[in-house]
Order: C-alpha cells, then sequence, then structure tokens
C-alpha cells in the first residue's frame, strides 16, 4: 500500500513507491511487513516518507497558515470558556450550571470552592469575614460565595470567599 502525498501543483494525489511483494498480494490482503510500514506511517512512529517529487509535500506537515489558525483557535476556546462562565454566573437553574461546569471540567477548566483551605490572596479574593473563637479556623476559608475557576492550573477567576476572622 502507498503513502498518500499531497500535491501543491496541479495534480491533488500521487502515490509513493509500493513492494513487489504487495503487488503480488490478492486484493485485499496486505503483507505483514507494509502493514506494519503503514501503521508506523499512520500513527508517525515510522520513518518520515520523503515526497518522490519536489512539488509534493507529504500530508499532515504543518502548512503556512497552521500557526494562524492555531492562534485563532486558542482564542476561540478561550472566548467559549468565558462565555460558559457568564452563562454559569446567570443560570437559573442548577442543573444547567451544573453541566456547563462538567462540560468546563471536560476540557481543563476546573472549579474552585476552597472551603476549608487557607486563604491565599494569590488565589482566592476576600468578600467578607465571620468571626470565630477557635483560632484554629483563623484565615481559613469558611464558604465560597462565587466559584472561582481555573484553566489547568492557571487561574482564570479567583473564587470569592468569606474567611474566619478571630473576634
Amino acid at each position: 500500500m502507498a503513502a498518500w502525498f499531497r500535491r501543491t501543483g496541479a495534480d491533488s494525489e500521487a502515490t509513493g513507491d509500493v513492494s513487489e511483494e504487495a503487488l503480488d498480494a490478492p486484493t485485499g490482503q496486505i503483507p505483514g511487513a507494509d502493514l506494519s510500514r503503514i501503521i508506523e506511517e499512520a500513527d508517525g512512529t515510522g520513518p518520515r516518507t520523503e515526497a518522490s517529487e519536489p512539488d509534493v509535500e507529504p500530508v499532515g506537515l504543518a502548512g503556512p497558515g497552521v500557526a494562524d489558525d492555531l492562534d485563532q483557535a486558542l482564542a476561540d476556546r478561550k472566548a467559549l470558556i468565558q462565555l460558559c462562565l457568564y452563562a454559569m454566573d446567570r443560570a437559573r437553574s442548577g442543573g444547567v450550571a451544573e453541566r456547563l461546569e462538567q462540560g468546563l471540567a471536560a476540557i481543563g477548566v476546573t472549579a474552585m470552592r476552597p472551603d476549608g483551605q487557607r486563604f491565599d490572596p494569590a488565589l482566592h479574593e476576600a468578600g467578607g469575614a465571620v468571626p470565630t473563637g477557635d483560632a484554629g479556623l483563623e484565615g481559613t476559608v469558611a464558604e465560597t460565595e462565587v466559584v472561582g475557576f481555573a484553566d489547568r492550573g492557571r487561574l482564570l477567576r479567583a473564587p470569592i470567599v468569606i474567611v474566619y476572622t478571630r473576634r
């Protein structure tokens, strides 16, 4: 079986060399050696296939505009995440808000509810304080007022929290 290429000129496809063994194989059967080579080429573990002509480029290689496409995709992802956070803050249904949170978690955006953790001004925004007689609770987050979010560890929005303070 031949590797497929994208022609940069007028033709759209060209094939590489096929072994003699493959040419003799019955239709629908691929010899084991060629099958291994095909799998390696498909998953990128095999040697890079070179084009047989100078104006032919192997399919799947980065070409002009790929970096621009990636930048656009990342910008689109950021905008969609912000839109989801906006919608979640305004969702009247707990089920809708929960589903949005699950969808965000599936792409690496996690909710931050630091109840019981030490207050960290680098990660949390203090929205209020509640007095406590327990010295061990001082500086601990008592409650999360507004859920925060992190995208793969990068803070998107700090949670707004109530912090225990000593009387």
